[in-house]
């Protein structure tokens, strides 16, 4: 059966006390609805109809190419929302799936079983229920004494008999779609003038149908978004299956709790993960690391055996056997390849650093190119900018650049080359020779066993 995606999205979120929509609002790096219409592709193979309120043309540029769009012009409630995606839909697919795009962590796996509950029933609609302690403001889910479902009594509504029943209604259903259609311009208004899906349930007993139900065993994926302090209840539960999943493919995380892992991020196993580390982006990290504390690592490739301690790393690129910090930064198009050790309070940005080499403490790094076993003294800086644009500074092998060497870029260090400390080079230096003083001239050549 063909199954289209419904997404509501058109709710005022005005308990996020926010100038941003509510389902604009962060969770792991995505806007919350970015989740939502993930799911909804994912779910049924097909492009979600998102259902919107006027002025959200904030919500339209992050769903663009994502959803077809239809807008609720009065939010009259739910099952108002809906209607206006018939226009859109009606003929087009046997199922309706509906969701809220104020609810990001309800899985996929969880929305095809939903869908698949509905393939196999004669059910008019297909539900997802919860049984909790935690009611969450839900409505109850009312059972004959076939163990049928009936109906849903929302917790306003519900009597104290019907407040004890620990069986919720999710808020997320799988209709039929000509039985939808057909049946929601019936919805009864509401005494606040509104008119809610929830009731659909009733409707489709009362018209002699079934409602089937599939019950969701981890309460975190119907965590709603309504306040913020729901969506750092999000944030916490979406750190919980991120690092669960890791721990249990063989990588160790010290302090869950504490340790903070985006949804792209990708990580070797036997590497280990000490508390109060970020991994963002599309972040990629091999196996046997040993990866903090207190990093924050950014849209970074880490190859094998490499170990990060206390740094900051955006958009970089280590090989295999690499070592850096504490309180390293590696930005933009800084690589570092194989073997690199690279000292405290260094920085790198938009450079290679060859195989081997050994950048001291305190050292800046920028547009340049480092050959092979070069060393680099404690207070190198490559002077790169000149107040209008940037230069290269190119560093042959084996060159070693003395404490405290200030590379006046353009220039180019030999290979086998010596800077005196404290030096300025202002000019090209000449494989194997040594150069020293201000501005840094040539005192010798150097033999082979210099």
């Amino acid at each position: 059966m063909v199954c289209a995606s419904v997404i509501l999205a058109a709710g005022m979120g005005t308990r996020m006390k926010s100038e941003s929509a509510k389902v604009l609002h962060d969770l792991g790096g995505y806007p919350l609805i970015q989740w939502a219409l993930n799911a909804g592709w994912e779910a049924t193979g097909r492009e979600p109809v998102l259902v919107i309120g006027p002025d959200a043309e904030d919500i339209r540029a992050i769903a663009k190419n994502q959803a077809a769009f239809v807008e609720q012009p009065e939010r009259l409630g739910t099952g108002h929302a809906v209607m206006q995606a018939k226009k859109v839909l009606q003929g087009k697919s046997d199922l309706i799936l509906v969701t809220y795009a104020d609810m990001p962590l309800l899985r996929i796996e969880t929305l095809k079983r939903l869908i698949k509950a509905q393939e196999e029933s004669e059910a008019r609609i297909a539900l997802l229920t919860l049984i909790s302690d935690n009611p969450r403001g839900f409505g109850r889910i009312i059972h004959n004494n076939s163990g049928e479902v009936i109906g849903i009594v929302e917790e306003a509504d519900a009597t104290t008999e019907q407040l004890e029943i620990k069986e919720y209604n999710a808020g997320t259903y799988c209709f039929r779609a000509d039985w939808l259609w057909e049946n929601l311009p019936r919805l009864p208004k509401s005494v606040k003038g509104e008119y809610y899906l929830t009731d659909m349930v009733a409707m489709a007993v009362e018209d002699g149908g079934a409602v089937a139900s599939v019950i969701v065993d981890d309460e975190d994926e119907l965590i709603g978004v309504n306040t913020r302090v729901h969506l750092a209840e999000a944030h916490a539960a979406l750190q919980r299956r991120i690092n669960s999943q890791w721990m249990l493919a063989g990588v160790t995380i010290v302090d869950p709790a504490n340790t903070y892992i985006g949804p792209e991020v990708a990580l070797g196993s036997d590497t280990i993960i000490l508390p109060n580390t970020h991994l963002e982006g599309k972040t990629i990290i091999g196996s046997a690391c040993r990866i903090g504390p207190n990093s924050i690592i950014r849209d970074t490739s880490i190859g094998d055996r490499c170990k990060i301690e206390s740094s900051v790393m955006e958009g970089a690129i280590l090989e295999d056997d690499v070592d850096a910090g504490p309180f390293a930064h590696l930005r933009k198009g800084a690589h570092l390849m194989q073997g690199v050790h690279m000292g405290n309070f260094g920085e790198v940005k938009n450079s290679t650093l060859g195989p081997g080499v050994k950048m001291g403490h305190v050292s800046y790094i920028g547009d340049a190119t480092v050959g092979d076993e070069v060393n680099i003294g404690a207070g190198t800086i490559t002077c790169n900018y000149d107040g209008k644009q940037k230069h290269h500074t190119e560093i042959g092998a084996r060159a070693f650049i003395g404490s405290g060497t200030m590379l006046v870029a353009p220039v180019q260090v030999g290979e086998d080359a010596i800077t005196g400390a404290g030096s300025v080079v202002k000019h090209d230096v000449p494989d194997s020779s040594l150069v020293v003083g201000v501005p840094a001239k040539v005192i010798r050549k150097l033999e082979q066993s210099d």
